[in-house]
Formats: C-alpha cells, sequence, structure tokens
C-alpha cells in the first residue's frame, strides 16, 4: 500500500470520488456537495486556516486504485481547550473494511500531529465548527443523512476502538413525528403559560425578517453563551446566519416566544436540504440547481431539521419550552405544513438538561455518533467530555 498528500487537482477529485464508489449501492448514503467538501479545505473559505494547519491523504493499494482516505489538523484554538494534552484532529476518514489500512491512515494522523506537538487526537471531526461533519455514525444506520452530517459504514467503529480511540463523548440526534404529541406533565405548564397574556408564541412573519437576526443574538446570548463552548454572537455573526438561511428559509418554521414583547424563546428550524440535494449527484450546476428547486417546488422533502432551540434563563422551567413547540405543533395539524418528520441537531451526552428538555417534548434518539480521543500516551489517565452543569 502507497500514500500520498492531497496536492494536486487530481488528488482532490480523487478525494471526492472515492466515496461515490465505496458507497455505491448503499442508498441510505447522500453525496455531499464537492464544494462543501473542497471549501474545508480552501484557505479563502474556512477561516480556521487563520489559526490552524491541516493535510490530507489519498490511500492506494499496490496496483494503484484508492482505497481510502483522510485528513488531519491543528486547530490552535481547540488544542489546550478544556483539555489535559494538546489535541488535534482527524476527520473525512473513508476506507475499504481493511484494519491494514484503516491503521495506515490513523497513523499518518498521529505522525503528523505528534510532529505539531500534539498528545491526542479527536476524531473524525471537521476542521471548523462541531456542527458540520463530526462524529463517527455507530447507531441509525437505517437513517439518511442530514445535510453536511457524516455516514459511514459500521465496520468504521471497530476499527476506531482497535486503535485505541476511546468515546469523548456521544452525540445524539432526536427526532419525532411532527403531529406527535408533547409529553403530557409539560402540556399542563404549557397551556398555563399560553393562557398568560405576557406570553405569546408565534412564527416570524415575512415582513418581519429583517428583525431575525437581532431576536436570534437577543435569545441566544442569554441562553446559551453562560457555556463556555458558546462564545457571544454579534450583530454580524447573526446577520450572516440568517443570510445563510435565506435561501432556504421558510418563515413558518422560524419561532419565537416573546413575553411583554420581548423575544425570551426560540424554535429555528429549516426544511432538511439534503433530501433535496440527493438529487443533484454532488453538483450544484446549472442542471443541479434545476433538479433541486424542482424538488422544492413539488415539496418532496418532507424533514424539517431543528438548528437551534432555546430559552433564556428567567424563563426556564415554566414551560416555555412545551409552549412553543405546542403552537407550531397546532399549525402542523392544521395541514397548512408538509413536513412530516422532525430531527434536531445533535445533542452531546455531556448536556443531561437539554436531552431532558427534547426527551418531555417527545424526541427520540434516531442517530448516534461518537467523537472518539485517541491518547498517544496510553499510560496517561483518560477523561471524557466533562458534564454541564
Amino acid at each position: 500500500m502507497q500514500t500520498r498528500e492531497v496536492v494536486s487537482a487530481a488528488d482532490r477529485q480523487e478525494f471526492l470520488h472515492f466515496p461515490v464508489r465505496l458507497y455505491k449501492g448503499v442508498r441510505e448514503w447522500i453525496r455531499p456537495l464537492d464544494t462543501d467538501i473542497e471549501s474545508v479545505f480552501d484557505p479563502e473559505k474556512n477561516k480556521t486556516f487563520r489559526h490552524g494547519s491541516c493535510i490530507r491523504w489519498l490511500l492506494t493499494d499496490d496496483a494503484g486504485h484508492t482505497i481510502g482516505r483522510v485528513a488531519a489538523f491543528v486547530n490552535e484554538k481547540t488544542v489546550h481547550k478544556g483539555n489535559d494534552q494538546p489535541t488535534g484532529g482527524m476527520g473525512f476518514f473513508e476506507c475499504i473494511e481493511s484494519q491494514e489500512a484503516a491503521f495506515m491512515l490513523f497513523d499518518l494522523c498521529r505522525n503528523w500531529l505528534r510532529e505539531k506537538g500534539m498528545e491526542a487526537m479527536d476524531g473524525p471531526i471537521n476542521f471548523g465548527n462541531r456542527d458540520r461533519w463530526w462524529g463517527l455514525l455507530v447507531d441509525g444506520f437505517q437513517y439518511q443523512p442530514n445535510y453536511q452530517c457524516v455516514y459511514n459504514f459500521p465496520y468504521y467503529q471497530k476499527y476506531f476502538e482497535a486503535y485505541g480511540f476511546q468515546v469523548y463523548f456521544k452525540q445524539l440526534t432526536y427526532a419525532r413525528k411532527t403531529l406527535d404529541p408533547i409529553a403530557p406533565k409539560l402540556l399542563v405548564k404549557a397551556n398555563l403559560v399560553a393562557k398568560d397574556p405576557r406570553y405569546k408564541f408565534r412564527y416570524l412573519m415575512k415582513s418581519e425578517m429583517k428583525k431575525l437576526p437581532d431576536y436570534l443574538r437577543e435569545v441566544y446570548n442569554k441562553a446559551w453563551t453562560n457555556r463556555a463552548e458558546n462564545p457571544e454572537l454579534n450583530s454580524v455573526q447573526a446577520k450572516l446566519i440568517v443570510k445563510q438561511m435565506k435561501p432556504i428559509l421558510d418563515e413558518r418554521l422560524i419561532w419565537f416566544g416573546f413575553h411583554d414583547d420581548e423575544p425570551i424563546a426560540f424554535f429555528i428550524s429549516l426544511p432538511e436540504i439534503n433530501q433535496l440535494l440527493k438529487h443533484v449527484g454532488g453538483r450544484l450546476d446549472w442542471w443541479g440547481k434545476a433538479k433541486f428547486a424542482w424538488h422544492r417546488l413539488m415539496k418532496t422533502n418532507t424533514k424539517a431539521f431543528g438548528i437551534l432551540f432555546g430559552v433564556v434563563p428567567a424563563h426556564q422551567g415554566k414551560g416555555v419550552d412545551g409552549a412553543i413547540i405546542e403552537e407550531a405543533r397546532k399549525l402542523y395539524h392544521s395541514g397548512k405544513l408538509h413536513y412530516i418528520d422532525y430531527e434536531m441537531n445533535w445533542i452531546g451526552d455531556f448536556n443531561p438538561k437539554m436531552i431532558q428538555v427534547v426527551e418531555q417534548v417527545g424526541g427520540y434518539v434516531s442517530k448516534t455518533h461518537v467523537t472518539y480521543r485517541k491518547l498517544f500516551d496510553e499510560s496517561k489517565p483518560f477523561k471524557r467530555h466533562p458534564i454541564l452543569k
């Protein structure tokens, strides 16, 4: 077997096309957009390059056929963040069913990271945000992946664990049917809150969309930035998030809770676009865009995807979470929305409070991904991700 760094245009194309051959015939796999993968490795598009570096390789057999790929990266912002040792990352791992080949790819990552001063590696992760390409799928193979989420073969798990990777944290994707009721106890509290005239729960009208960045920022910063891994959202970032959502946004999926006309909760979802992108073959050229537009017009996508859910601390525990979901459920019952299934962005098993909220509103685990950590010195004690208080 031979390895080579991905440098040339031909190598970059092979990095994209190898999984297409590998997953041929696997109905659940959806080919990612080529541009989404390549943007991770483009210094002009991925701002993580400002404080990090990455490398990627191809693995070929003796006949020159590709049998694996992988990437490794160092993000200086996360090397020491919450870690007892400097920790890098690896990801975009794909491999034929061969432990020897898998271990060779892992070795490439470990050796490169050691040269960079790392003493551990997390994987498979992204060279960038946690909400994309993060974790190894270990349960839920019968479901198709959501946009920019990992789908992989079941045999990958045994290779990671045989190499010495240990579970750093589990990532739980929760699902529910849009018409399913919320838990009875929560419904009682939700109904009480809904009767309070100071509270209002509704989706934003098109005429209000210009206020969305401000509403988003206000709730997010109060609900989430008290946690170390969530920095405060500024106005520029909030506007960028809304700009990115705009091409596929359905305002009837953008819900807010208000108290005395001040935003105090959000329940923000988008149409799950992987259900549309699966028809374009990894390319949004003119033909791909035409197919995307056609399927969107015909409403062939029946799944919504939750990206943000939160209640500011002053209004937590009062049933606000249930009230906002119950109001949205009434709209689904009216028949005005075509979404049948609902999945939420993953929640780490280190976040029991959020897990409790999601289970109370009727969520069940549909997929489990794992973020593994490999200590290069295995004599050192291994610690899992700390539980959020």
